[in-house]
Protein backbone atom coordinates (compact mmCIF):
# COMPACT_ATOMS: atom_id res chain seq x y z
CA UNK A 1 0.00 0.00 0.00
CA UNK A 2 2.82 2.42 0.81
CA UNK A 3 4.46 1.67 -2.54
CA UNK A 4 1.24 2.43 -4.34
CA UNK A 5 0.96 5.81 -2.59
CA UNK A 6 4.40 6.83 -3.87
CA UNK A 7 3.74 5.48 -7.34
CA UNK A 8 0.55 7.50 -7.86
CA UNK A 9 2.20 11.04 -7.85
CA UNK A 10 5.01 9.73 -10.02
CA UNK A 11 2.52 8.33 -12.47
CA UNK A 12 0.63 11.59 -12.59
CA UNK A 13 3.87 13.49 -13.21
CA UNK A 14 4.78 11.17 -16.07
CA UNK A 15 1.32 11.44 -17.51
CA UNK A 16 1.43 15.21 -17.52
CA UNK A 17 4.97 15.30 -18.93
CA UNK A 18 4.10 12.96 -21.74
CA UNK A 19 0.76 14.59 -22.51
CA UNK A 20 2.33 17.76 -24.01
CA UNK A 21 3.44 21.35 -23.24
CA UNK A 22 1.34 23.96 -21.49
CA UNK A 23 1.10 27.58 -22.72
CA UNK A 24 2.79 30.37 -20.75
CA UNK A 25 2.02 33.94 -21.74
CA UNK A 26 3.80 37.30 -21.31
CA UNK A 27 1.43 40.27 -21.53
CA UNK A 28 1.93 43.39 -23.73
CA UNK A 29 3.84 45.14 -20.92
CA UNK A 30 5.49 42.10 -19.42
CA UNK A 31 8.63 40.07 -19.89
CA UNK A 32 8.77 36.41 -18.89
CA UNK A 33 11.46 34.43 -17.12
CA UNK A 34 11.60 30.64 -17.12
CA UNK A 35 12.97 28.55 -14.25
CA UNK A 36 13.98 24.92 -14.70
CA UNK A 37 12.94 23.09 -11.53
CA UNK A 38 14.04 19.60 -12.51
CA UNK A 39 17.21 19.32 -14.53
CA UNK A 40 16.03 16.52 -16.81
CA UNK A 41 16.54 18.18 -20.19
CA UNK A 42 18.32 21.42 -19.14
CA UNK A 43 20.47 22.73 -16.33
CA UNK A 44 18.46 23.42 -13.21
CA UNK A 45 17.85 27.05 -12.23
CA UNK A 46 16.76 30.39 -13.74
CA UNK A 47 17.35 30.60 -17.49
CA UNK A 48 19.52 33.51 -18.52
CA UNK A 49 16.96 34.53 -21.14
CA UNK A 50 14.26 37.17 -21.32
CA UNK A 51 10.99 36.15 -23.00
CA UNK A 52 9.62 39.07 -25.04
CA UNK A 53 6.30 40.81 -24.25
CA UNK A 54 3.01 39.96 -25.95
CA UNK A 55 3.90 36.35 -26.76
CA UNK A 56 2.89 32.85 -25.70
CA UNK A 57 5.46 30.14 -25.03
CA UNK A 58 4.95 26.39 -24.65
CA UNK A 59 6.99 24.14 -22.39
CA UNK A 60 6.46 21.33 -19.95
CA UNK A 61 4.71 22.19 -16.70
CA UNK A 62 5.69 21.08 -13.19
CA UNK A 63 9.34 20.62 -14.09
CA UNK A 64 9.45 24.31 -15.22
CA UNK A 65 8.30 27.47 -13.53
CA UNK A 66 7.18 30.79 -15.09
CA UNK A 67 7.44 34.37 -13.77
CA UNK A 68 6.56 37.70 -15.35
CA UNK A 69 7.68 41.26 -14.58
CA UNK A 70 5.91 44.47 -15.57
CA UNK A 71 7.99 46.69 -17.90
CA UNK A 72 5.84 49.83 -17.90
CA UNK A 73 6.63 52.88 -15.81
CA UNK A 74 5.84 52.34 -12.12
CA UNK A 75 5.05 55.08 -9.58
CA UNK A 76 5.76 55.07 -5.87
CA UNK A 77 3.86 57.97 -4.28
CA UNK A 78 4.64 58.74 -0.64
CA UNK A 79 2.27 61.44 0.58
CA UNK A 80 0.75 62.96 3.68
CA UNK A 81 -2.79 62.36 2.37
CA UNK A 82 -3.96 58.86 3.42
CA UNK A 83 -6.39 58.76 0.48
CA UNK A 84 -3.57 58.89 -2.03
CA UNK A 85 -0.30 57.13 -2.66
CA UNK A 86 0.85 53.56 -2.20
CA UNK A 87 -0.46 53.12 1.31
CA UNK A 88 -3.87 54.13 2.61
CA UNK A 89 -2.17 55.91 5.48
CA UNK A 90 0.17 58.81 6.05
CA UNK A 91 3.29 57.95 4.09
CA UNK A 92 5.24 61.21 3.67
CA UNK A 93 8.93 61.47 4.55
CA UNK A 94 9.80 62.97 7.95
CA UNK A 95 13.29 64.40 8.50
CA UNK A 96 15.17 67.52 9.61
CA UNK A 97 16.59 70.29 7.46
CA UNK A 98 20.29 71.05 7.71
CA UNK A 99 19.50 73.96 10.05
CA UNK A 100 17.56 71.66 12.41
CA UNK A 101 13.87 72.19 11.60
CA UNK A 102 11.39 69.30 11.30
CA UNK A 103 9.79 68.90 7.90
CA UNK A 104 7.52 66.40 6.18
CA UNK A 105 7.80 66.07 2.40
CA UNK A 106 5.68 64.35 -0.27
CA UNK A 107 7.91 62.48 -2.75
CA UNK A 108 7.03 60.67 -5.99
CA UNK A 109 9.42 58.10 -7.51
CA UNK A 110 8.92 56.82 -11.05
CA UNK A 111 10.89 53.76 -12.11
CA UNK A 112 10.92 50.79 -14.49
CA UNK A 113 12.88 47.58 -14.79
CA UNK A 114 15.51 46.86 -17.41
CA UNK A 115 13.88 44.01 -19.43
CA UNK A 116 17.24 42.41 -20.19
CA UNK A 117 17.93 42.15 -16.43
CA UNK A 118 14.68 40.30 -15.63
CA UNK A 119 16.43 36.91 -15.11
CA UNK A 120 18.88 38.53 -12.69
CA UNK A 121 16.01 40.21 -10.80
CA UNK A 122 14.21 36.88 -10.41
CA UNK A 123 17.31 35.03 -9.26
CA UNK A 124 18.86 37.60 -6.90
CA UNK A 125 16.39 40.43 -6.12
CA UNK A 126 12.65 39.58 -6.05
CA UNK A 127 10.23 36.99 -7.39
CA UNK A 128 7.55 39.42 -8.55
CA UNK A 129 6.71 43.10 -9.01
CA UNK A 130 5.13 43.49 -5.58
CA UNK A 131 8.17 42.25 -3.69
CA UNK A 132 10.45 44.30 -5.93
CA UNK A 133 8.42 47.41 -5.19
CA UNK A 134 8.04 46.91 -1.45
CA UNK A 135 11.33 45.33 -0.43
CA UNK A 136 13.73 47.16 -2.72
CA UNK A 137 12.38 50.33 -4.37
CA UNK A 138 10.37 51.68 -1.42
CA UNK A 139 13.12 50.86 1.07
CA UNK A 140 15.67 52.99 -0.78
CA UNK A 141 13.07 55.57 -1.87
CA UNK A 142 12.35 56.37 1.79
CA UNK A 143 15.96 56.56 2.96
CA UNK A 144 17.98 58.21 0.19
CA UNK A 145 15.67 61.27 -0.28
CA UNK A 146 15.89 62.02 3.44
CA UNK A 147 19.65 62.39 3.14
CA UNK A 148 19.53 64.41 -0.08
CA UNK A 149 16.69 66.81 0.79
CA UNK A 150 18.05 67.11 4.35
CA UNK A 151 20.93 69.08 2.85
CA UNK A 152 18.59 72.02 2.21
CA UNK A 153 18.04 74.83 4.66
CA UNK A 154 14.48 75.53 5.76
CA UNK A 155 14.00 78.46 3.41
CA UNK A 156 15.46 76.43 0.54
CA UNK A 157 12.21 74.45 0.33
CA UNK A 158 10.42 77.64 -0.71
CA UNK A 159 12.62 77.88 -3.80
CA UNK A 160 11.45 75.56 -6.57
CA UNK A 161 14.84 75.59 -8.29
CA UNK A 162 16.62 74.29 -5.20
CA UNK A 163 14.03 71.56 -4.66
CA UNK A 164 14.35 70.50 -8.30
CA UNK A 165 18.14 70.43 -8.01
CA UNK A 166 17.95 68.08 -5.01
CA UNK A 167 15.33 65.92 -6.76
CA UNK A 168 17.70 65.40 -9.68
CA UNK A 169 20.54 64.56 -7.30
CA UNK A 170 18.21 62.09 -5.55
CA UNK A 171 17.40 60.42 -8.89
CA UNK A 172 21.10 60.02 -9.69
CA UNK A 173 21.81 58.58 -6.24
CA UNK A 174 18.93 56.10 -6.44
CA UNK A 175 20.18 54.92 -9.81
CA UNK A 176 23.59 54.29 -8.28
CA UNK A 177 21.96 51.90 -5.76
CA UNK A 178 19.18 50.39 -7.87
CA UNK A 179 20.90 50.23 -11.25
CA UNK A 180 22.87 47.07 -10.43
CA UNK A 181 19.56 45.37 -9.56
CA UNK A 182 18.09 46.08 -12.99
CA UNK A 183 15.94 49.01 -11.80
CA UNK A 184 16.04 52.37 -13.61
CA UNK A 185 14.70 55.47 -11.82
CA UNK A 186 13.31 57.86 -14.43
CA UNK A 187 12.17 60.73 -12.25
CA UNK A 188 12.01 62.03 -8.69
CA UNK A 189 9.62 64.88 -7.93
CA UNK A 190 8.24 66.59 -4.84
CA UNK A 191 4.78 67.85 -3.99
CA UNK A 192 3.77 69.52 -0.73
CA UNK A 193 5.99 70.08 2.30
CA UNK A 194 5.07 71.00 5.86
CA UNK A 195 6.90 72.58 8.81
CA UNK A 196 5.87 73.17 12.40
CA UNK A 197 2.76 75.40 12.05
CA UNK A 198 4.15 78.23 14.22
CA UNK A 199 7.50 78.17 12.48
CA UNK A 200 5.88 77.91 9.07
CA UNK A 201 3.73 80.97 9.82
CA UNK A 202 6.85 82.90 10.86
CA UNK A 203 8.51 81.91 7.59
CA UNK A 204 5.43 82.88 5.58
CA UNK A 205 5.24 86.24 7.36
CA UNK A 206 8.87 86.80 6.59
CA UNK A 207 8.28 85.89 2.97
CA UNK A 208 5.40 88.38 2.82
CA UNK A 209 7.65 91.06 4.29
CA UNK A 210 10.36 90.19 1.78
CA UNK A 211 7.81 90.39 -1.03
CA UNK A 212 6.72 93.83 0.18
CA UNK A 213 10.36 94.89 0.38
CA UNK A 214 10.92 93.61 -3.14
CA UNK A 215 7.79 95.44 -4.28
CA UNK A 216 9.07 98.67 -2.73
CA UNK A 217 12.43 98.08 -4.34
CA UNK A 218 10.70 97.56 -7.66
CA UNK A 219 8.73 100.78 -7.24
CA UNK A 220 11.89 102.67 -6.26
CA UNK A 221 13.65 101.17 -9.25
CA UNK A 222 10.73 102.20 -11.48
CA UNK A 223 10.97 105.79 -10.17
CA UNK A 224 14.70 105.72 -10.72
CA UNK A 225 14.21 104.41 -14.23
CA UNK A 226 11.66 107.17 -14.90
CA UNK A 227 14.16 109.74 -13.62
CA UNK A 228 16.85 108.23 -15.82
CA UNK A 229 14.46 108.37 -18.77
CA UNK A 230 13.76 112.06 -18.20
CA UNK A 231 17.46 112.76 -17.78
CA UNK A 232 18.08 110.91 -21.03
CA UNK A 233 15.38 112.96 -22.77
CA UNK A 234 16.88 116.22 -21.42
CA UNK A 235 20.31 115.06 -22.44
CA UNK A 236 18.91 114.28 -25.87
CA UNK A 237 17.56 117.80 -26.18
CA UNK A 238 20.87 119.26 -25.01
CA UNK A 239 22.69 117.08 -27.50
CA UNK A 240 20.33 118.27 -30.21
CA UNK A 241 21.06 121.93 -29.37
CA UNK A 242 24.78 121.19 -29.27
CA UNK A 243 24.52 119.37 -32.58
CA UNK A 244 22.66 122.32 -34.15
CA UNK A 245 25.26 124.76 -32.78
CA UNK A 246 28.04 122.53 -34.02
CA UNK A 247 26.32 122.39 -37.39
CA UNK A 248 26.06 126.17 -37.60
CA UNK A 249 29.68 126.50 -36.51
CA UNK A 250 30.82 124.00 -39.10
CA UNK A 251 28.72 125.74 -41.73
CA UNK A 252 30.19 129.15 -40.84
CA UNK A 253 33.65 127.66 -40.71
CA UNK A 254 33.20 126.10 -44.12
CA UNK A 255 31.90 129.40 -45.53
CA UNK A 256 34.81 131.32 -43.94
CA UNK A 257 37.27 128.76 -45.23
CA UNK A 258 35.73 129.00 -48.70
CA UNK A 259 35.89 132.82 -48.61
CA UNK A 260 39.45 132.70 -47.36
CA UNK A 261 40.43 130.33 -50.15
CA UNK A 262 38.66 132.58 -52.68
CA UNK A 263 40.45 135.71 -51.42
CA UNK A 264 43.71 133.81 -51.24
CA UNK A 265 43.36 132.79 -54.85
CA UNK A 266 42.44 136.37 -55.83
CA UNK A 267 45.49 137.67 -53.94
CA UNK A 268 47.65 135.05 -55.59
CA UNK A 269 46.23 136.09 -58.98
CA UNK A 270 46.87 139.81 -58.24
CA UNK A 271 50.35 138.99 -57.05
CA UNK A 272 50.98 136.94 -60.17
CA UNK A 273 49.59 139.77 -62.34
CA UNK A 274 51.79 142.35 -60.51
CA UNK A 275 54.80 140.15 -60.91
CA UNK A 276 54.03 139.82 -64.61
CA UNK A 277 53.61 143.60 -65.00
CA UNK A 278 56.79 144.26 -63.05
CA UNK A 279 58.64 141.78 -65.17
CA UNK A 280 57.19 143.46 -68.29
CA UNK A 281 58.34 146.88 -67.00
CA UNK A 282 61.80 145.49 -66.23
CA UNK A 283 61.90 144.02 -69.72
CA UNK A 284 60.78 147.35 -71.20
CA UNK A 285 63.39 149.21 -69.16
CA UNK A 286 66.04 146.84 -70.40
CA UNK A 287 64.78 147.47 -73.93
CA UNK A 288 64.75 151.27 -73.48
CA UNK A 289 68.35 151.41 -72.38
CA UNK A 290 69.50 150.79 -75.94
CA UNK A 291 69.11 152.61 -79.27
CA UNK A 292 65.62 151.34 -79.66
CA UNK A 293 64.68 153.07 -76.42
CA UNK A 294 65.85 156.45 -77.63
CA UNK A 295 63.83 156.09 -80.80
CA UNK A 296 60.80 155.05 -78.79
CA UNK A 297 61.18 158.10 -76.54
CA UNK A 298 61.30 160.35 -79.54
CA UNK A 299 58.23 158.65 -80.92
CA UNK A 300 56.36 159.16 -77.67
CA UNK A 301 57.42 162.87 -77.59
CA UNK A 302 56.21 163.32 -81.12
CA UNK A 303 52.91 161.68 -80.25
CA UNK A 304 52.60 163.99 -77.22
CA UNK A 305 53.30 167.15 -79.28
CA UNK A 306 50.94 166.20 -82.05
CA UNK A 307 48.17 168.85 -82.36
CA UNK A 308 49.90 171.24 -80.01
CA UNK A 309 50.77 174.97 -80.89
CA UNK A 310 54.43 175.60 -81.06
CA UNK A 311 55.89 179.08 -80.60
CA UNK A 312 59.32 179.98 -81.89
CA UNK A 313 61.14 182.51 -79.78
CA UNK A 314 64.07 184.48 -81.06
CA UNK A 315 67.13 183.47 -79.25
CA UNK A 316 69.73 185.19 -81.41
CA UNK A 317 72.09 187.79 -80.08
CA UNK A 318 70.20 190.87 -79.03
CA UNK A 319 67.04 188.70 -78.67
CA UNK A 320 65.50 186.95 -75.67
CA UNK A 321 67.82 185.55 -73.17
CA UNK A 322 66.24 182.21 -72.22
CA UNK A 323 68.33 181.89 -69.16
CA UNK A 324 66.83 185.00 -67.54
CA UNK A 325 63.34 185.16 -69.13
CA UNK A 326 60.27 183.90 -67.27
CA UNK A 327 58.81 181.63 -69.93
CA UNK A 328 55.43 181.21 -68.17
CA UNK A 329 54.85 185.01 -68.07
CA UNK A 330 55.90 185.23 -71.67
CA UNK A 331 53.40 182.58 -72.69
CA UNK A 332 50.57 184.32 -70.76
CA UNK A 333 51.32 187.60 -72.52
CA UNK A 334 51.24 185.94 -75.89
CA UNK A 335 48.04 184.25 -74.99
CA UNK A 336 46.28 187.45 -73.94
CA UNK A 337 47.36 189.32 -77.01
CA UNK A 338 46.19 186.52 -79.18
CA UNK A 339 42.77 186.82 -77.62
CA UNK A 340 42.65 190.66 -78.02
CA UNK A 341 44.22 190.67 -81.50
CA UNK A 342 47.31 192.66 -80.55
CA UNK A 343 50.64 191.90 -81.85
CA UNK A 344 52.90 190.67 -79.21
CA UNK A 345 56.13 192.61 -78.95
CA UNK A 346 59.03 190.62 -77.89
CA UNK A 347 60.01 191.25 -74.35
CA UNK A 348 62.90 193.33 -73.64
CA UNK A 349 65.86 191.41 -72.81
CA UNK A 350 67.31 191.73 -69.40
CA UNK A 351 70.42 193.81 -69.59
CA UNK A 352 72.91 192.79 -67.07
CA UNK A 353 73.86 195.58 -64.75
CA UNK A 354 70.61 197.64 -65.26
Amino acid sequence: MRRSRHLIPLALLLAIATSGCWPHRAGPNQVGVKTVKLGIFKKKGVEDRMYAPGSTYFFLPIINDWHTFDTKLQTVEMTFDPKRGDLRARDDLLFKTIDGNDISLDVIIQYRIDPARAPYILQYVAEDDSLLRQKVVRALARSVPRDIFGELKTEGFYIAGERQEKAEKDREKLNEFLGPYGIIVERVSTKDYRFNPAYQKAIEDRKVAEQMAEKNKSQAKAVEEEYRRKVAEAQGQVNQVIAEADGEFQKSKLEADAYFEQQKRIAEAIEAEGRAEAEAIRAMNRALTGAGGEALVKLRIAEALQGKKIYLLPVSEGGINLKTTDINDLLRIYGLRAVTGQTAAPPKPDVPGK
